[in-house]
């Protein structure tokens, strides 16, 4: 409890160097797997043919693979990292969960379950074409809605049950539970659109068109914002309810943000690039093992670089560089973040000195 009572106070004086070096070494570690993203792929580029490519615009085959196919999906990796990570953060201040995360805890299924309604629910009326288009906001709003009920869900179900692992384990359930409505709006759904759903769920970083990426970036955008605006309200949750109250937090408001952040940054990276997991669960851990500590003024911006950075990382892995075979991004984020799950279990000892 002492070490989280600066966060209330600010006095994180002796702390401020440490985090500035700490921050400097993270951001060249976000630049340096950002251009080795563009840099590394199927197709082979010389070192001299890559930056004639950055800087000099030569129009060249090298010049068309860097902006037309790896740039929009380094943004794309970049922004699904950090979108993931900062809603797992949330989820985890919020349930007081350690354990809690989109993937985890239901709110992907839930994300999923919106866009089921959308591609499978109105088949008849909604084209692909129409997807492609202005469908991809009433996509990325279907998948806002299903990620809110579900996270609503789990925090009235948190309030009841105290225990951990209870909570854990109904989050299985219930994304058990929708993802038997799922198969069953698969198999009464068209061919076409069932075609569709099927390639969205295996999930990808590289099939977005520009307008997707666009609703992408300005919905995660928003999210982040919120999530911002959230800081003081998660630092005073970390004391518990009752402090809270004491200080004047109105918990409805702080939940409602928090919730509302989560269920765009989360829902968002569902909707256009399929469930991606882990990566919620277990960058949020990483941040507070790097940066030591529980101040969420640090953590968002900390978890932001760590989150861009595992991204970018598994994007450069599922490319398989100098091969013509690409990994689901799903298995390479599954690598990298079981081992981090199972080690902070094995840690657990030490989840008190943060929630």
């Amino acid at each position: 409890m002492d070490s989280i009572k600066p966060i209330l106070t600010g006095h994180n004086g002796p702390n401020a160097g440490r985090f500035r070096i700490t921050f400097v070494v993270l951001l060249c570690l976000l630049v340096l797997l950002f251009f080795l993203d563009l840099f590394l792929g199927s197709v082979s580029i010389t070192p001299g043919d890559f930056f004639r490519a950055l800087f000099h615009h030569t129009g060249g085959i090298s010049e068309t693979i860097i902006y037309k196919f790896r740039f929009p999906k380094a943004v794309t990796a970049l922004t699904v990292g950090i979108a993931l990570s900062v809603s797992g953060l949330q989820m985890q201040t919020l349930f007081r969960n350690p354990m809690a995360g989109p993937d985890v805890l239901g709110i992907s299924s839930g994300a999923s379950l919106g866009v089921a309604f959308v591609i499978l629910g109105f088949s008849a009326d909604l084209t692909p074409d129409l997807i492609s288009g202005a469908g991809n906001w009433a996509i990325a709003a279907a998948s806002w809605v299903g990620a809110g009920i579900i996270m609503v869900l789990m925090m009235v179900i948190s309030m009841r049950v105290r225990s951990i692992m209870t909570v854990l384990i109904l989050g299985i359930m219930l994304s058990s539970g929708i993802s038997a409505l799922v198969t069953i709006m698969q198999y009464f759904s068209s061919e076409s659109m069932l075609k569709t759903y099927i390639i969205w769920s295996m999930g990808s970083l590289g099939n977005l068109t520009s307008s997707q990426l666009t609703v992408m970036l300005i919905s995660i955008a928003a999210g982040l914002v919120l999530a911002n605006i959230s800081v003081k309200q998660l630092n005073a949750l970390l004391l518990g309810e009752n402090y809270a109250r004491s200080i004047g937090l109105n918990l409805q408001a702080a939940r409602f943000i928090s919730v509302a952040a989560t269920c765009i940054l989360a829902g968002t990276v569902t909707a256009f690039c399929g469930p991606i997991g882990f990566i919620g669960i277990a960058v949020p851990h990483l941040a507070r093992i790097t940066l030591r500590t529980a101040d969420h003024r640090v953590l968002i911006p900390g978890t932001v670089i760590i989150g861009g950075s595992v991204m970018l990382l598994c994007d450069m892995i599922s490319q398989l560089p100098g091969s013509e075979s690409v990994l689901p991004v799903n298995s390479v984020t599954a690598l990298i973040g079981i081992p981090v799950v199972i080690w902070v279990i094995l840690r657990n000892r030490k989840f008190s000195e943060i929630f």
